[in-house]
């Protein structure tokens, strides 16, 4: 069997599951309920569509100065979207965006949010 064959089928399977990601995410987006169910459907299927996508694309590179820099876009992507995603979440959490919850009869309502008070948060910075 032919290597660039079997490179190019790879490769185009991994394209194919990072567009897929990217379809089921903007899906996600407009069919969750509230502002964090979207923002968790966006996040983890932004991760794995970049992991699809970089990936397909550095098979297709083979070992050169464009695969190098494709593995570090990969990794700031790896290292800043979750810490993006919690630094959103704990924003919208601290001004008040109250998540759904449902209830019994399978109904969502908002669901007041506890908020640790001024004296039980530790300050870290110098």
């Amino acid at each position: 069997m032919d290597l660039t064959l079997l490179r190019d089928g790879l490769s185009w399977a991994l394209l194919l599951t990072g567009s897929f990601f990217l379809v089921v995410g903007a899906v996600g987006v407009l069919r969750m309920p509230d502002f964090y169910t979207r923002m968790h459907a966006a996040s983890l299927t932004d991760t794995l569509a970049a992991i699809g996508i970089l990936g397909g694309l550095m098979l297709q590179g083979g070992l050169t100065i464009v695969t190098i820099k494709l593995v570090l876009i990969l990794a700031f992507l790896l290292l800043t979207s979750p810490v993006a995603s919690h630094a959103l979440a704990a924003a919208a959490l601290s001004q008040g965006h109250k998540p759904l919850l449902a209830k019994p009869d399978g109904t969502l309502q908002p669901t007041a949010v506890e908020l640790p008070a001024e004296a039980d948060i530790v300050e870290t910075r110098p």
